[in-house]
C-alpha cells in the first residue's frame, strides 16, 4: 500500500498536469508562455466587456463634470441626480420631437420633470442647442393676430376666437401662452379624471396653475 509521502507526490503530479491541460486549452495559437488576456482587449460582445462598460456609464459625475442635455444619450443623462433609465428616454424622445431644449427652462416641457428635479440637476448640465427652432403652433397663432391687426380697419388689434378648453387638443392647448407640452398634458389628464371645466376659473384646479396664469389666459379661453 503506497506510503503517506507517495499518495502526496501522486496527488501534485495529478495537479501539475491538470494545469498544464487548462493551459493547454485556453491558450491560442501563437500565444507567448504565460501571456495574459487584458480586459481592453476583450471583444464588445463578451460579459466581461459588457459589465465594464455598464461601470463606466453607471459611475457618479465628476466634481465640475457636466452632461450635455440637448446630445447627451440615455444611458448618459442617466447619470445625472433622479434621473433614471424611463425618464432619460422620455427626455430623448421629447428632444428628437421637439428639438434642443437650449437652457434649463427647456427642460420643463419634459412630462415628469418639475421644479424640484430641475433644481437637483441644474448644476451638472449644459446645453449646446438652441430651443424654438421649430415652427410652433404658438408661432401660427401669433402670425395670424398679426395678420389680423394689419387688416383692421379700426384697431384695437384682433384676437383669434377663445379656445373651448373642454375639446381642445394637446397641440391646440401647447400653443395658448404660458402653456407647454406638459401643463397641456396635465390639462387632459384632469379632464379625463374629473370631467368638463365649468368655467375658466377651474383651470386653477389643475396642478401647475397659478392664479396668475389663469389670469392671463382668461381672454383667450372658454368653456363651451
Amino acid at each position: 500500500m503506497p506510503s503517506a509521502e507517495q499518495r502526496a507526490l501522486l496527488a501534485l503530479l495529478a495537479l501539475a498536469v491538470a494545469g498544464q491541460l487548462v493551459r493547454h486549452l485556453l491558450t491560442q495559437p501563437g500565444d507567448a508562455p504565460g501571456q495574459v488576456q487584458l480586459l481592453a482587449t476583450l471583444t464588445p460582445g463578451s460579459p466581461l466587456a459588457q459589465r465594464d462598460s455598464a461601470m463606466r456609464q453607471g459611475r457618479p459625475l465628476e466634481p465640475g463634470e457636466r452632461i450635455d442635455v440637448d446630445n447627451a444619450s440615455a444611458a448618459e443623462l442617466t447619470r445625472l441626480p433622479k434621473v433614471g433609465p424611463r425618464l432619460a428616454k422620455v427626455i430623448l424622445a421629447n428632444r428628437e420631437e421637439h428639438g434642443p431644449f437650449g437652457s434649463v427652462a427647456g427642460l420643463d416641457r419634459v412630462p415628469g420633470i418639475g421644479p424640484a428635479l430641475l433644481k437637483s440637476i441644474e448644476p451638472h448640465v449644459i446645453f449646446s442647442g438652441k430651443a424654438g427652432q421649430r415652427v410652433s403652433a404658438a408661432m401660427i397663432s401669433d402670425a395670424k393676430i398679426l395678420s389680423c391687426d394689419r387688416q383692421a380697419a379700426n384697431p384695437p388689434r384682433c384676437q383669434p376666437a377663445p379656445l373651448n378648453i373642454n375639446t381642445a387638443t394637446a397641440s391646440e392647448l401647447d400653443a395658448l401662452p404660458g402653456i407647454g407640452p406638459a401643463k397641456a398634458a396635465a390639462i387632459l389628464r384632469y379632464r379625463e379624471e374629473h370631467g368638463a371645466f365649468t368655467g375658466t376659473e377651474d383651470l386653477a384646479l389643475v396642478p401647475g396653475f397659478g392664479p396668475a396664469l389663469v389670469s392671463n389666459l382668461e381672454s383667450r379661453i372658454s368653456v363651451r
